[in-house]
C-alpha cells in the first residue's frame, strides 16, 4: 500500500518530466516559428478561448496597452492573427486566429505530444494500459476539483 507521501512524490515527480518535457517542445518550436513566447501564447489562448480584445491582452499578460499593440502588430502583419470588428461595440476589434494562425497552433501541438508517441513505445501494453487507466481517474478527479467553487478563478482571454 502506498501512503500519500509517496504517492504524491510519484506525481509531483512525473509532473516535474511532463513540464519540462512539454515547456522544452513549446520553446522549441516557438523559436523555429520566429514567434517570441508571449506571441505564441497569445495564439494559444485564441486558439483555446476565442477571439479577445486588445485589453484583455494587456490584462492576462501584465503589459500596458502599447506593449500589448507591439506584441499584436507582429502576428497581424505575419497574417497568424486578424483584427476584426466587435459586433458588441463597433468602435472596438477583436482579436482572432487567421487560418495560417490556427493552422501554425495544430502543428505546434502535434509537436508538443510527438514525445508521448515515443514514450508510448518504451511501454509494454500492460504498463500502457495501468498508466491509461491511472490517467483516466486522475483527469476525473482534476476535473471535479477544478469545476469546485473557489478553485483557480481562470483568467479570460
Amino acid at each position: 500500500m502506498i501512503n500519500q507521501v509517496q504517492f504524491t512524490g510519484s506525481i509531483r515527480a512525473w509532473m516535474d518530466v511532463f513540464m519540462h518535457r512539454s515547456m522544452r517542445g513549446w520553446w522549441r518550436f516557438a523559436k523555429s516559428t520566429g514567434l517570441s513566447m508571449p506571441q505564441f501564447s497569445m495564439m494559444m489562448q485564441m486558439y483555446h478561448r476565442g477571439a479577445c480584445g486588445m485589453s484583455e491582452v494587456s490584462e492576462r499578460f501584465e503589459i500596458t496597452p502599447a506593449g500589448a499593440s507591439q506584441l499584436v502588430d507582429k502576428l497581424v502583419h505575419s497574417e497568424l492573427i486578424q483584427r476584426e470588428e466587435d459586433p458588441h461595440d463597433r468602435r472596438a476589434k477583436l482579436l482572432n486566429l487567421t487560418n495560417k494562425g490556427r493552422e501554425l497552433i495544430q502543428r505546434g501541438i502535434e509537436e508538443r505530444y510527438r514525445w508521448v508517441d515515443e514514450l508510448a513505445g518504451k511501454l509494454t501494453v500492460e504498463e500502457r494500459v495501468q498508466i491509461s487507466e491511472a490517467l483516466d481517474i486522475m483527469t476525473r478527479a482534476a476535473q471535479e476539483l477544478e469545476a469546485e467553487p473557489g478553485q483557480y478563478p481562470a483568467k479570460n482571454l
